[in-house]
């Protein structure tokens, strides 16, 4: 078995690597489905390391480190792209250590850090190939803030036995340095909300004569809080996010058309499927009752609720605790939604959370806030992690 001697030499070897990847990757900031910098410097790295790989439509990668030694088949998944946010050029202390070179968006989620994080443990287990078994699959999915390509990242992976998955999130609500691999739900499973009332428009001195859509969303609303508060099951939450309401533009004149939407999220994805059939049902009444009629328009697949395996949690919590004593630490589940709970629901794994938060020192802004930031410290602690862990996997 490699020791967590030789474990923390290479990646203290790799850290201003790592580091200098992150600010690389930070100026880069491309959208979801449009990061083709991102993958030609990815590339760059992988083709260093003379690793096989496997293009995914669009901007996805697989690269495979095959060690010619039968064992068993890990995945490893980073996230590429940015988001749509304008960049502050300080964070909550100060002026930032990197910066956006597209005006208008950046990685305010912390992607930058966990591609840079997984192209460092790439070339520690490179290093370490003859010491280990089986096949170490390193997936970069871009998109995965519109969930563009996670379709095709889980259609690519089909031909590989793949036994386990883990991933690694930077996270703005764990203390700096910290690391959670707790077992059982992590991360939000999601539905996106739209409905569209179609009612009748007319002159807004003749309601009369009109089938007005806007009374019709409010009646589905008053309802929809009332039927789930009499339907959903006790003790699991489903939290409804209404975010927009869409009806007219002119005092004078009845709109012909009202839309609203949000998104439900949820631990228990069978629950939230059920609260979003719910919400269809009401909105069908809702319609009835006002003479509309109603669609849903561009329904998306449902997220399903990111769950650890308890088995490789614990196998992870220990792995790590003993190269990083005192770094594990518990951590309540997230609200956001993630596409590696595909992953984790065709794969038993893990998805950890890495603390970010010192908020003196200027870290711990929310994700996708201008000022969201993190200390580069914190990169060797996920390497080191996700190498560990790998190593107790796959060690001979």
């Amino acid at each position: 078995m490699v020791s967590n001697e030789t474990i923390l030499k290479l990646i203290a070897q790799q850290e201003q690597y790592i580091i200098d990847c992150r600010r690389h990757i930070h100026g880069l900031a491309e959208l979801s489905g449009q990061e083709f910098k991102t993958k030609a410097f990815i590339l760059e790295q992988v083709n260093a390391l003379g690793l096989p790989y496997e293009e995914v439509p669009t901007t996805g990668l697989i690269v495979k480190l095959d060690t010619g030694r039968p064992g068993k088949v890990v995945a490893l998944r980073a996230d590429i792209d940015a988001l749509p946010v304008p960049e502050n050029p300080d964070n909550l202390a100060g002026p930032r250590v990197c910066h956006s070179e597209h005006e208008g968006f950046c990685h305010a989620c912390g992607h930058d850090g966990h591609t840079s994080m997984l192209l460092g443990a790439m070339r520690v287990l490179t290093q370490l190939r003859d010491e280990l078994t089986g096949t170490i699959l390193f997936c970069f999915e871009e998109g995965e803030e519109t969930n563009c390509g996670i379709k095709t990242m889980m259609a690519a992976l089909e031909k590989y036995p793949v036994d386990t998955c883990w991933g690694i999130h930077i996270y703005a609500g764990l203390e700096q340095g910290k690391i959670s691999v707790d077992a059982g739900p992590r991360m939000a499973g999601c539905v996106w909300l739209k409905v569209r009332f179609k009612g009748k428009g007319g002159h807004g001195s003749r309601p009369d004569m009109a089938h007005n859509p806007l009374f019709c969303g409010v009646t589905f609303l008053d309802n929809l809080g009332v039927a789930y508060g009499q339907q959903l099951t006790a003790g699991e939450t489903v939290t409804k996010g209404i975010t927009t309401f869409h009806c007219g533009e002119a005092s004078n004149v009845i709109a012909e058309t009202a839309e609203i939407g949000g998104t439900l999220r949820f631990f228990n994805t069978a629950e939230g499927l059920k609260a979003y059939d719910i919400f269809k049902n009401v909105a069908r009444n809702a319609a009835a009752i006002h003479g509309c009629e109603v669609e849903f328009p561009a329904e998306a697949s449902p997220l399903p609720a990111l769950v650890n395996d308890k088995g490789y949690a614990t196998l992870a919590a220990q792995a790590i605790g003993d190269i990083l004593p005192g770094a594990v630490a518990p951590c309540e589940p997230w609200y956001a939604s993630e596409t590696f709970a595909h992953y984790s629901d065709k794969y038993p794994g893990v998805f950890a959370f890495l603390g970010l938060k010192n908020e003196a020192a200027g870290f711990g802004a929310p994700h996708h806030n201008e000022k969201f930031d993190f200390s580069e410290d914190i990169l060797k602690t996920g390497a080191t992690a996700t190498v560990r862990y790998v190593v107790e996997l796959l060690g001979k």
